[in-house]
């Protein structure tokens, strides 16, 4: 029997082996008798881009439920504070300090996975897929901790805006004849974010207040960074006329939310990132409605820390901020070129930072928008003159189209200026920028000092491997920290800057 199989399949394989044959051309790729070509491991496309996580220093052995320090604010002397002049003889006054106690409470961020053992068995030579699950937990923690590094908010409250300024003129547009009502709601950073990079739309609305469910089927609820609702405001329209409408810039805002509409049934439209908007078209009017906005949503005081643009923002900071004028809706106001290769109000961010309080910022963060708008306020017809080209030893004259600044020189520092680098911050939005310090100067008694911002860590990154309850690995990984900002007037910050 055994030879006789044999002999068959010589028979098959032989007769495979002539191009002429019939059964050979039957048989092709279509049947799916082929193999697979799987690459391994899985290939990791999402970026993982955490600058100031990697920058600021993270300072252990925080201990009890926040970390807190006294700061020498200024020294007065006696008499006259300036002049130092005392009687022969005599004895000067004493000098007298300013002081003030501050803190910082520990918080904790993480996130959870699960794999099932069948993906955990599946997965053998593919890849280990409780080290790549551990590896994905850490980069989602470490993006979520920048996110918080940068904009979290624990004592900002945005409140409510105030009722919007409406007006309608033009011809050309084709927004229907009808009086509209215009409701706003600001949008602290967390709160844009949450709206741009979660795929949002005008339809799913901005994030008001989510309740979370955790791996072990607790809840908590998080405020997604709104504020309460403005009043409505309306305003008559003609066919062919655009809408404009306005609101006083809000502390802390990032961007606004817009709600259009007939009076009573507004909706999500748009959003901006300065405090005004135009409509020239007919409204969508699929979006979010008003009435789902019912309160300030725009801080988590009992689980988060307040990042470096809220500490900014907070009032006694000392920090520089500069929100530009409203100017005309939906056009703002635009960084200005100063004519001799610079922008007006940076230089002046700058200077007021060194005439207050003899610091530089060490590096300035900007949106895609802002860094081309630099570029373009710098590399004009008046500020040709004043750039420097620089030619390679090997006399070679190559050129690059498309150029950008990569630094912005600062004159207002010791020792005769600095050049600051300028740098993309993939979270920030368009129209704000940040200048922040990440060291004090040498006058500074830096030794006390050693950072402006540090993340004071109660307990650094770990990994929990959950008891089995259910055919699963499960994992979180967490830490427990706050961002500890010594020196807040080392940061200054442009906003509700216009596109252009």
């Amino acid at each position: 029997m055994t030879n006789t199989v044999q002999e068959t399949l010589d028979l098959v394989k032989g007769s495979l082996a002539q191009a002429s044959d019939s059964i050979a051309k039957s048989i092709t790729t279509g049947t799916g008798l082929v193999a697979y070509d799987l690459q391994a491991p899985a290939k990791n496309l999402y970026p993982v881009n955490t600058p100031l996580r990697n920058k600021i220093p993270r300072i252990g052995g925080g201990t009890g439920t926040a970390t807190n320090w006294r700061a020498v604010q200024a020294i007065l002397g006696s008499g006259y504070d300036a002049m130092g002049w005392v009687a022969e003889g005599q004895r000067s006054g004493r000098m007298s300090y300013t002081t003030a106690n501050k803190s910082a409470s520990y918080v904790t961020l993480g996130e959870e996975d699960q794999a099932t053992y069948e993906a955990i068995n599946a997965g053998r030579s593919f890849e280990d897929i409780q080290a790549r699950m551990t590896m994905r937990l850490l980069q989602k923690t470490m993006l979520k901790e920048e996110m918080a590094i940068l904009g979290g908010n624990a004592s900002l409250a945005l409140g409510t805006p105030t009722t919007p300024t409406l007006s309608a003129s033009g011809s050309g547009a084709t927004l229907p004849a009808l009086t509209y009502s215009v409701i706003v709601v600001a949008l602290t950073l967390e709160g844009y974010r949450t709206y741009v990079g979660s795929g949002s739309s005008i339809v799913t609305g901005i994030p008001t207040s989510q309740t979370i469910t955790g791996a072990d089927g607790n809840t908590f609820v998080l405020n997604g960074g709104s504020s309460m609702k403005s009043a409505a405001a309306t305003q008559a329209v003609t066919l062919g006329q655009t809408l404009f409408a306005s609101t006083p810039a809000v502390v802390g805002a990032a961007a606004y939310a817009w709600f259009t509409g007939a009076a009573g049934a507004e909706k999500l439209e748009k959003i901006t990132t300065i405090n005004s908007v135009t409509f020239t078209a007919p409204l969508a009017g699929t979006g979010q409605a008003a009435t789902a906005i019912t309160a300030d949503r725009s801080r988590n005081a009992n689980y988060a820390f307040d990042g470096l643009l809220t500490s900014a923002f907070n009032a006694g900071s000392g920090a520089y901020v500069n929100t530009l004028a409203t100017g005309t809706a939906g056009t703002g106001t635009v960084l200005t070129a100063s004519g001799r290769g610079s922008v007006n109000e940076i230089d002046v961010m700058l200077q007021t930072m060194w005439d207050n309080y003899q610091v530089s910022p060490s590096v300035l963060y900007v949106n895609s928008k802002e860094l081309k708008n630099i570029t373009n306020k710098v590399l004009s017809n008046a500020s040709g003159p004043l750039l420097r080209y620089e030619q390679g030893a090997d006399n070679n004259y190559n050129l690059a189209a498309s150029g950008t600044i990569s630094s912005y020189y600062n004159p207002f520092a010791m020792g005769g200026g600095i050049k600051i680098p300028v740098q993309i911050h993939p979270s920030l939005p368009a129209g704000t920028i940040i200048g922040w310090a990440e060291n004090l100067p040498e006058q500074y008694q830096s030794n006390e000092v050693p950072n402006v911002a540090e993340m004071k860590v109660r307990q650094d990154y770990y990994q929990i491997d959950w008891p089995l309850r259910t055919r699963s690995r499960e994992v979180g990984v967490y830490c427990e920290e706050t961002l500890a900002v010594y020196a807040p007037f080392a940061m200054g910050v442009i906003n509700n800057i216009a596109n252009g």
